[in-house]
Parts: C-alpha cells; sequence; structure tokens
C-alpha cells in the first residue's frame, strides 16, 4: 500500500548531485518542497512546486522523445518485430513535439491539473506568448534529421542487429545501489554481454554535446554493474557514448582509479547534502532560507522556479 511521508527518502544520483551544485534552492524545490506536491490534498506550495518542476524545455523533450522511441527500437529488434525505418521514426519524434507545443500553447488547464501526464515548455512558459522562436525550432529540425541518421548508422545499433552474439540486459530502468545506506540511483540506456569477446558493453545515447561529465556518468554505471554481476576485473567492462548529434562514439576504457573517483565523489556529494538536513533520521529540511539562491541570472533564466524566486517579475 502507497503509504505518504511527510519527507521524502535521502538518494543520490547524478542529476540531483548537479542541481545541488547549480543551485542549493532549486535543489530544495526539486527535492524538498515539492514533496507530495501530487497529492489533491497538498498545500498549495508543494502542488505549484511540483507542476513548476515537471517543466521541461525543447532540448530536453526532445532528448526525451528520442530516447523512448530508441529504446522501443531497439525492443523491437529483440522481439523479432518489424523496425520502422528512418523517415518514420522522424514523423514519430515530429509528431511528439508537435504534440507537446499544443499542449504546452492550447491544454495548459490540463498540465496544472496532471503536470505529469502533459507537455509544458519552458519557453511558452515563461515567455507569455504561444510561440517558439524560429531559430530555436531550426536547430531542433536540424538535430531531428541528423540524430536519426546517426542512430541507425551507429555502432551499437549495428551490435544490437547482431542480437544472436549478444546477452542483453533489460535496461532503462530505475537501478540503485547502496552507500553507507543511501539509495545511489542509476539509469543505463543499454547494456548487453557481447559474447564473441567476452566484454559487458554499456551504452549512453546523446542528443546533445559532449561534456566532462560523461565518463563519470559510464564509471557510475560500470561500478554498478561490476557490483550487481560479480565481474571480475573491470576491462571486463566497456562503457561507450554515442553521440548521435555528430554521428561518432567514445569508448573509455576505466581504470580502478575511475571508480575510486566516482565513488568518492557520491560519498562527498551525500554528505554535502546532509548538510542542509534538520533532521538526518527523517531526511527532513532546513527551513528554505537556509538553500541559498543563485547569483548568476543566466542559470536562473533557464530555471523553472523563476516565479516562486521572482514573482515581481514574472
Amino acid at each position: 500500500m502507497f503509504e505518504i511521508k511527510p519527507f521524502p527518502e535521502l538518494s543520490w544520483s547524478l542529476s540531483r548531485h548537479k542541481t545541488l551544485l547549480t543551485c542549493a534552492r532549486q535543489y530544495a524545490y526539486d527535492y524538498y518542497v515539492s514533496h507530495n506536491g501530487w497529492l489533491e490534498q497538498a498545500d498549495s506550495l508543494a502542488r505549484q512546486t511540483y507542476r513548476l518542476k515537471k517543466i521541461t524545455n525543447l532540448e530536453m523533450h526532445f532528448g526525451s522523445v528520442v530516447h523512448d522511441l530508441i529504446y522501443q527500437i531497439i525492443q523491437d529488434v529483440l522481439h523479432n518485430r518489424s523496425v520502422p525505418d528512418e523517415q518514420t521514426i522522424i514523423d514519430e519524434i515530429r509528431h511528439h513535439l508537435n504534440r507537446g507545443f499544443i499542449e504546452s500553447t492550447k491544454k495548459e488547464h490540463l498540465w496544472r491539473n496532471r503536470p505529469k501526464h502533459y507537455t509544458m515548455l519552458h519557453e511558452i512558459y515563461y515567455s507569455q506568448t504561444n510561440t517558439l522562436s524560429e531559430s530555436k525550432v531550426k536547430k531542433i529540425t536540424d538535430r531531428l534529421q541528423t540524430t536519426v541518421k546517426n542512430f541507425f548508422a551507429s555502432r551499437s545499433f549495428a551490435e544490437v542487429l547482431r542480437k544472436e552474439d549478444m546477452k542483453f540486459i533489460d535496461s532503462e530502468k530505475f537501478r540503485f545501489m547502496k552507500a553507507n545506506g543511501v539509495k545511489v540511483y542509476i539509469v543505463m540506456d543499454l547494456v548487453y554481454q557481447d559474447l564473441a569477446r567476452n566484454k559487458w558493453v554499456i551504452v549512453d545515447w546523446k542528443t546533445g554535446k559532449k561534456s566532462e561529465e560523461d565518463r563519470n556518468q559510464l564509471a557510475l554505471y560500470a561500478l554498478y554493474l561490476q557490483q550487481k554481476y560479480s565481474i571480475d576485473s573491470i576491462d571486463d567492462i566497456i562503457i561507450r557514448n554515442e553521440y548521435l548529434l555528430e554521428g561518432s562514439f567514445i569508448e573509455h576504457q576505466l581504470t580502478e582509479q575511475d571508480l575510486i573517483n566516482v565513488q568518492h565523489l557520491y560519498k562527498i556529494s551525500i554528505e554535502q547534502m546532509k548538510g542542509y538536513l534538520e533532521d538526518e533520521s527523517k531526511n527532513q529540511p532546513l527551513p528554505l532560507e537556509h538553500f541559498p539562491m543563485q547569483n548568476d541570472p543566466r542559470v536562473c533564466s533557464r530555471c523553472n522556479y523563476q516565479e516562486l524566486c521572482f514573482p515581481a517579475q514574472v
């Protein structure tokens, strides 16, 4: 039975870590103030914060749609179903993007009541217009064609098509390991064993540009995989970023030091998160004023919580 708790469970993920580094006030809204905001009996601030938390932007929405369709394509291959061609996938992505735009501009009332089930674009919500800039639309349109083409030509998809030589592990679901009792969450795009080479392969699809954080992310996945499946050597794990915008991939051969570094990262980060707690046993946060706001207006301009932090300006 679902139990309503006054405070959420303390957990760790890379996205949570990055949020705290970016803005402690955003962190408070994301992980504490919005808690239970989906319940009808929640107070108005929790409901408002939860609703704002669900706002997305065009690039993130595009990436989410692409990831969902890639997952479906791979499932089609693994279950011997027919695979849609490139143009069909392009049309399907375009359909989802158009639906997101329509929901943002014409169905705001539905989003307000059920923000988890409808799309609201940041560009629409805070511009107070029902239009997207031509430059943004062109940017996503160009990405659409390129991303789909590069996915079908990717090394990882070619390996998926040789499924007889691979053993696939169910991915795209929440997994976790524990660090001093705290759940460390991992979401992997694609994981399989290459039986011919006797290697484990972790793939992460990227619809944006390369980032210095990509290696850390995959090191975390490798650490989880090694623990979960008792893999003797880190040399038996291949981690691969597929950059669909560029049509390239990078494979990293991790070292034990990479795993030590990522363990150090989440242990230090968890301690920082605990520093914002009034009662650690309940994961009860300090009052909101103890979570400092970001000073960089460029960061604030991209944030979902502008109307909470700067109500007079919205």
